[in-house]
Parts: structure tokens; C-alpha cells; sequence
């Protein structure tokens, strides 16, 4: 029995659809020539693909257009898209202005799919010739047309373009606020996406909500993002996966931590989005403890963390002075041969310098080939939050030398490091030099610099004087160095006039509990009284101090007056133990 061949047809497709080297062409083509296939729309729009693969699209263009399809406009179009699907939009741009040449009208499919090419190479004058052309042609009252135009003016950053053409448009649909909608976010337009959205007079898709997210997540607009919320519970069952991690994004960045992890806990599917997200999030809300919790569960999971949550992680081992937990990161990074750019060299420095191993920040900082203004903070603040002054000016003089620009955060490094090591003529000349040599004007954290600096060095008197010229009303902060000031040098008679402005601005109780101890040490027992009255008038409760310690990569909280842990017999037992040794010793 004679085995049958296959057709002739399916062989071509077959051969069409493999991945082959552009030598082996001249033989398909010949093949394709001779069959008499080549009026076959499904034949050809596979022989499209094919070429498409090759990214030489003159060669694309003379193969079909040896097919006498000229007549067909769609065979074209394919191929542009192809082009612009495997990743060669310029190519695909190539084969319309072939087109063009050869004196063959485009049709209304063809403008949108070059323009999606357009956008992919960021080609804004390519795409405003195509604007002119499909105005020339009678093109641009279509709607597809339109809406392409509009996306890759706000891909490019063309926002004035797209919301002129947006404007004139006569008739909008759900892509077309989109497109405008997603450009502005695109832009870090927040603002105008928020303003457009509430324009809308169409109903909303998935990508228009998932945009809106984003800008309420950057303007802080928490309550429209639970609106939205609530719309997507309404509209679907089971939020996928896009749009979970855009809620969770957005209740992050509004520092709702506990929406965020109760969504968190809720999504069914978690990629590496979702978990940066979250561990981020908690580190930019100050919960850096949380925040490592979360990045252990992540690698119980089995997901491998990548270069962005490693950083947030290190951001979070700097806050708490978890040197084991960074010092594993730092390993892995290095285990995994991930590389050590910018941010995660930025973060090993941060995290080095505030857990007190300078030597080891400073290797960092000398080994990173490329270094920017955060680099030389991160090295700056940890130099001076351990006393060493003098190296940081000197790091400083530096830093200027490289010709980097220092900004606000730099300065306050360097009055911190002033303070700390009681440089006070350094210090006023640092903060004379912020406005008339760098251009950087003080705030109210470099005025507290200044204060505490002065405090420190026991000018009480100068450091209110500077309080009286501040440009800004002084908060807490100012007045908590103030008082501290006032403590160390006893200063009753400046701490009670004091009084009067924590009277009316205070909120926080560390300032009230400054005071009790100045009327303590003075005996004013009635002043103390006074002060108790007022703090619960006003539902201020003094904070618990709290101890930290890191034991097998894990950080343990301890706060005062609090003893529900688990092993609180064993942690009783060794405090005792340890006091009658102390006893004992002397």
C-alpha cells in the first residue's frame, strides 16, 4: 500500500511556519513561484510571517510584491504588523514608506498598525507624517486612526498634541479617554488623568480603571481609589491579577498599610509585582519590621526576589539595624551574581553605614563604579549619625570636587554631622553656604539642625534667636530641641515660655515628656501636674519605648510594660540570671 504525500499546500505552510535561516528561502520561494500559490491569501499571509522573521524588510516587501498583490492592501498590512510584533517597528515603518513610494494608497487598517510601530521606536516625526498623510487622504475623521494618533502622542510625551487632537475629536470612545487617560499617568500628569476620568462620559474598561489607580496611588487620593475598589468588586468576582496588583499599588502608596495586606492576603495569585508592592509599601510607611516579616513569607513561598524588593528589603535591615538579615541579602546577591547597580549599591552602603559597620559601607561606596547624589548620602548620614564629623566633611569636600550638586538631604547630613561632633562653626558655615553657593533652600529639618547644633553646644539663647527668624512656623521638632537644649543647660525660665507654643502645636508627647523632666529636675512639681492635665485634654499618650533585637536573621520587638511573648519565662529567667550576676560583680 503506497503511503499518500501530503499536499503541496501544506507542505509550503509547513515550511513557512519553521524557524529557518534566510539561505534556505531561495528555495521555498522558488518552490512558492511555481505552484502557483502565490494568489493564495492563506499561503501568503504565512509567507508575511516568515519574512517578518528575516528583519530585512525591502527584502519583505520585493518577495510579495513579486506575487502581484499589489492590489491587496491587507497582505501589506500583515506584514507591517508582523514586523512591528517580532520587535522590529522601524522595519515595519520601512515597508509603508515602500508603500508610499510605489505610488500604493494605504487603506484605514494600514495608519493605525504603522503607527502602533510608530510608538514602539518612539518615532514622533514618522507619526506626525502620518497625521498629515491620513489628514490628505480623508483618514483622520476614523476613529481607529484617531485613537492610534492619540496613543503614540502620549506615548512620546506629546500631551498638548494628543489633548488637541482628543478635543477635536467628534465622537470618543472608551479607548480614546483611555489612551488621553494613560498618557497623562504615563507623563506623571496625576493631576490632569484625574481631572480627564472625571470628565468621562463613557463607561470605564479595565485599563482605564487600572491608570486611575495609579495616579490616585501618586496624588494620594484615597477615597476614590476605594471607589474604584468597590466598582471592580461589583463588576467581577475574582480580581485578576493585573488589577489586584494595581489596588494593592495604590493603597500602598496612599500608606493604607492595613487595606493593603488584607488585599494582599486576598489576591489568589501573587507574582513578584504584588510582593514588592507590599514589602515597599511597609518599608515607605515606616513598618520595617513588618516589612522583613513579609520578605521571609516571600521566600517561604518559593518566589525568588529580584533587585527591587532586595533594595526595599536592605532599606528595611538599614531602619532597624538588622545587619545579619543584610548581610545574608548581601550574600545572596552576590551567590546569584545579581548585578550590583545603582539602587542595590546605594542600599548596601545605607544599610552598612546605619548599622554601624562604616569600614564595610566604605568598601561599598569606593567599589561602585557609578556613583549619584544618594550614594554620597547614604555614606554622609551614616558618618554622621556615628559621631565621625570631620570624615564626612571630608567626604563632603569630595563629593563637591566630582562636580555632583549637592541637595537637601545632603545638607542635612552634613548639620547632622556637625552636631553630632560638635563642629558648630563648620555647621554655620555649611548652612551659610546652602543658598549662596548651591542654590538649595533651608527647611525646617536644616533649621533643626541648627538648633539642636547650637543646643548641643549649650547656646541656648542664639538657638531661640534663630527659632524667632525661621522663615516657617516651628513645629514640634524645633521645639523638642529646644527643650532638650533648655534640659542640658537648665534653662527653666526659657523651657516654660515654651509652654505657650505646645500649648497650641503639640502633638507628639516625646516635648511633653522633655518639660516633666526640666520641672522634675527643678522640683516643680505643680508644673508637672499642669502638664499631665493638658496631655489628656488634649488625648496625648506617651509612646512606649521599644528594643529591637535581631536574632537568626529575625527581628524581635520588645516594648515597655509589655509582656505577652512566648517565651516570656525563659526571657524572665535570664533577666534574673543576669541581674545577680550583676549583684555578684559589684
Amino acid at each position: 500500500m503506497t503511503r499518500t504525500s501530503p499536499p503541496l499546500k501544506t507542505v509550503l505552510i509547513t515550511l513557512l511556519q519553521k524557524h529557518l535561516k534566510i539561505q534556505s528561502f531561495a528555495q521555498i520561494h522558488s518552490l512558492l513561484l511555481t505552484s502557483g500559490f502565490t494568489q493564495d491569501l492563506s499561503v501568503l499571509l504565512k509567507l508575511a510571517d516568515f519574512l517578518a522573521s528575516f528583519q530585512c524588510p525591502f527584502l519583505a516587501y520585493l518577495t510579495l510584491k513579486q506575487t502581484k498583490s499589489l492590489s491587496n492592501p491587507f497582505l501589506f498590512n500583515s506584514l507591517i504588523a508582523s514586523f512591528t510584533q517580532n520587535g522590529s517597528p522601524q522595519s515595519a515603518f520601512a515597508v509603508y514608506k515602500h508603500l508610499v513610494c510605489d505610488g500604493i494608497s494605504p487603506d484605514k487598517y494600514t495608519f493605525p498598525l504603522v503607527l502602533k510601530s510608530c510608538a514602539k521606536f518612539s518615532g514622533i516625526n514618522e507619526a506626525r507624517q502620518i497625521h498629515a498623510v491620513s489628514t490628505k487622504l480623508g483618514f483622520l475623521n476614523d476613529i481607529y486612526v484617531q485613537n492610534a494618533l492619540l496613543h503614540v502622542y502620549g506615548f512620546c510625551g506629546w500631551y498638548l498634541d494628543a489633548r488637541i487632537l482628543f478635543e477635536e475629536m467628534l465622537v470618543k470612545d472608551v479607548v480614546s479617554w483611555t489612551g488621553l487617560i494613560s498618557a497623562f499617568v504615563k507623563g506623571g500628569r496625576f493631576g490632569n488623568a484625574l481631572s480627564l476620568f472625571a470628565e468621562m462620559d463613557v463607561e470605564p474598561n479595565i485599563a482605564t480603571l487600572v491608570s486611575v489607580l495609579v495616579a490616585c496611588g501618586r496624588t494620594g487620593e484615597l477615597c476614590l481609589g476605594r471607589s474604584i475598589h468597590g466598582l471592580l468588586l461589583k463588576n467581577a468576582a475574582i480580581l485578576g491579577l493585573i488589577v489586584g496588583n494595581a489596588l494593592l499599588d495604590m493603597y500602598v502608596k496612599c500608606e493604607s498599610v492595613e487595606e493593603s495586606r488584607m488585599l494582599f492576603e486576598g489576591l489568589h495569585v501573587k507574582d513578584i509585582v504584588s510582593w514588592t508592592s507590599v514589602i515597599s509599601g511597609l518599608v515607605q510607611c515606616k513598618q520595617p519590621k513588618e516589612a522583613l516579616d513579609f520578605f521571609h513569607a516571600m521566600q517561604a513561598s518559593g518566589m525568588e526576589p529580584d533587585k527591587v524588593v532586595l533594595s526595599s528589603v536592605l532599606s528595611a535591615c538599614a531602619s532597624l539595624g538588622a545587619l545579619d538579615c543584610g548581610r545574608w541579602i548581601h550574600r545572596y546577591i552576590e551567590r546569584k551574581d545579581i548585578e550590583q547597580d545603582l539602587h542595590i549599591g546605594t542600599a548596601m552602603v545605607d544599610m552598612y553605614a546605619k548599622c554601624g559597620c562604616l569600614d564595610m559601607a566604605s568598601d561599598m561606596f569606593h567599589g561602585m563604579p557609578h556613583k549619584n547624589v544618594l550614594s554620597w548620602n547614604a555614606l554622609l548620614s551614616g558618618l554622621a549619625m556615628h559621631g565621625h564629623g570631620k570624615l564626612a566633611l571630608s567626604y563632603f569636600d569630595c563629593m563637591v570636587r566630582t562636580g555632583l550638586k549637592p541637595n537637601d538631604v545632603t545638607f542635612i547630613a552634613i548639620l547632622s554631622a556637625c552636631s553630632h561632633s560638635g563642629l558648630v562653626e563648620d555647621g554655620r558655615r555649611h548652612f551659610a553656604s546652602m543658598i549662596e553657593f548651591y542654590d538649595v533652600t533651608p527647611n525646617i529639618e536644616h533649621y533643626g539642625c541648627m538648633v539642636d547644633m547650637l543646643g548641643r553646644a549649650g547656646m541656648v539663647e542664639e538657638a531661640y534667636e534663630l527659632v524667632k527668624t525661621m522663615p516657617m512656623k516651628a513645629d514640634v521638632r524645633i521645639w523638642g530641641a529646644m527643650l532638650s537644649a533648655c534640659k542640658a543647660s537648665g534653662n527653666v525660665q526659657l523651657s516654660q515660655h515654651i509652654l505657650d507654643h505646645l500649648e497650641l502645636e503639640a502633638s507628639d508627647s516625646g516635648v511633653f515628656v522633655l518639660l516633666s523632666n526640666i520641672y522634675a529636675t527643678n522640683e516643680k512639681w505643680e508644673n508637672i501636674n499642669t502638664l499631665r492635665r493638658l496631655m489628656r485634654k488634649s488625648g496625648i499618650k506617651k509612646e512606649p519605648g521599644s528594643s529591637i533585637i535581631e536574632l537568626n536573621g529575625k527581628a524581635h520587638e520588645f516594648l515597655v510594660g509589655e509582656m505577652e511573648y512566648t517565651q516570656q519565662e525563659e526571657i524572665l529567667m535570664i533577666l534574673y540570671i543576669l541581674e545577680k550576676q550583676m549583684q555578684i560583680d559589684g
